[in-house]
């Protein structure tokens, strides 16, 4: 595994600043994607193997976890536009300063979080109502994972500077040894292999430290020999205000539109169980088939996102306006493609969830409507992350609050549950929202009015130091 990581350093030469295409940066972000799910689902399926109710723990010890991956995200996120536009203009000391703060923002706010789960655990676990006799799985595994979630703070910063930069394939490459380390310390440790000790949840939340501990390790060698960079103790205390404000710009709106879906898709989610539990299998069961076309149209996206960045950095605002026309329609040949395939397949996947008929029937029915719903994602998930790199960052949330709580859960409601058109209504529902948002996104981009949030955002990179004015 060394050999493979040294023989990966030398690929690219230290402190090359890469100029990728599209497919070249999002293909490692989509497999970089489908392993981080990988790992949850892994850790899911290892706990199984102790019993129902230690997975029901492990579920709800893992929502704390999961509410400070979003915290690190939205730095993560902002952090990785402002770099681009660095990056675009040439100003290699300018992207270090952000790399720094985005490094160190997280590292305290990573610490904040490791130390209210590891000294809090119990009272945080009564506190989201989970039965005694399962505190005893799910106490250690977020004690454990709880714990060291300062180390995925730096990762996650560390690696959005990598990919800002180009260097995608490294996140990539991360990822697959954290997963490789994972599943096999898992084993290990859960069914006492090798001499080991059978330690139940215990091990399994190890194992996923033990494998955030060597990531973490070659994230930092990573930085320092891709960007020759190594922080300081007072780079952590170095925190201006300025650049912070230049990251939370970005990524606190990024982080409201993602809790805007998530919650939203929670409260449909409580329509579909009203109508029983077939329906709530068949909805689980189709989106995790559908997630798989849905990483494509992700990665698509963030690699839009690092090229529209550079370009707002460099100036070159027609390039960016091309750019994601082309994105675009990459995204949709892909997506479509991708949809097609698994709608030709939708009994033989979703058989590998359920044996029920009617829940295998009814997922074969969402997701071929769902070759007219991914499309329309694909507007989304693209033009969102382009106008994000542009500094336009609020528009979208807005859109997102009143198209998702004003029309997609009311009308989700009123169609599924008090017409009684079931989980199709509501399908459709979800389809016309998206597709609704994505036009308005397109009609965004194609009138241009994201252009005097990137003239604001070229300014701040040769120096401007004008405070960025609300969007009316």
């Amino acid at each position: 595994m060394a050999l493979a990581v040294s023989e990966h350093l030398r690929m690219t030469k230290p402190g090359h600043i890469a100029k990728p295409t599209l497919l070249t940066i999002a293909w490692p972000i989509f497999i970089e994607q489908s392993l981080r799910i990988l790992i949850g689902t892994v850790d899911t399926f290892m706990v199984s193997h102790v019993s129902d109710g230690a997975v029901a723990a492990l579920g709800v010890a893992n929502q704390f976890v999961v509410l400070a991956l979003i915290c690190f995200n939205f730095i993560g996120i902002g952090a990785s536009v402002v770099i681009t536009h660095h990056v675009g203009a040439n100003d290699r000391a300018g992207a270090e300063k952000i790399v720094t703060t985005a490094i160190a923002v997280n590292t305290w706010i990573g610490l904040v979080a490791s130390l209210v789960a590891f000294s809090f655990a119990a009272p945080l676990l009564r506190l989201m109502q989970l039965p005694e006799e399962l505190q005893v799985y799910a106490r250690p595994f977020l004690t454990l994972m709880g714990g060291t979630l300062f180390m995925e703070a730096m990762n996650t910063a560390i690696g959005a500077a990598l990919r800002a930069h180009g260097y995608t394939r490294d996140a990539m490459v991360v990822t697959v040894i954290q997963n490789i380390l994972n599943i096999s310390l898992s084993c290990v440790l859960l069914f006492g292999l090798f001499g080991a000790p059978r330690m139940g949840v215990t091990g399994v939340a190890l194992a996923s430290v033990a494998s955030r501990v060597v990531a973490s390790i070659i994230f930092w060698v990573l930085l320092d020999r891709r960007l020759k960079l190594m922080l300081h103790v007072r780079d952590f205390f170095d925190l201006q205000l300025g650049r912070i404000k230049r990251i939370l710009h970005i990524g606190l709106p990024a982080a409201g539109e993602h809790m805007s879906y998530w919650v939203s898709l929670m409260v449909i989610t409580s329509f579909v169980a009203r109508l029983g539990g077939d329906s709530l299998a068949t909805m689980t069961y189709t989106q995790n088939v559908q997630r798989l076309v849905i990483l494509f149209s992700m990665a698509l996206g963030l690699g839009t996102e690092i090229l529209i960045g550079r370009l707002i950095g460099a100036g070159e605002f027609e390039e960016a306006y091309r750019q994601v026309l082309r994105s675009v329609r990459t995204g949709l040949m892909i997506s479509s493609a991708a949809i097609l395939l698994v709608a030709a397949a939708a009994p033989q996947l979703l058989g590998l969830f359920s044996h029920d008929a009617a829940v295998i029937a009814g997922g074969v029915l969402l997701l071929r409507l769902s070759i007219i719903y991914e499309p329309g994602r694909v507007f989304n998930i693209v033009i969102i992350n382009a106008l994000r790199a542009t500094g336009d960052a609020r528009f979208p949330i807005q859109v997102a609050m009143f198209s998702q709580w004003c029309l997609s859960v009311p009308l989700c409601w009123l169609v599924g549950v008090r017409l009684h058109w079931g989980l199709p209504g509501i399908w459709a529902v979800m389809m016309i929202e998206e597709w609704t948002r994505g036009l308005i996104m397109y009609r965004r981009w194609a009138k241009r009015d994201w252009l005097k949030y990137a003239h604001r955002s070229r300014e701040q990179v040769a120096g401007d130091t004008l405070p960025i004015v609300p969007e009316m």
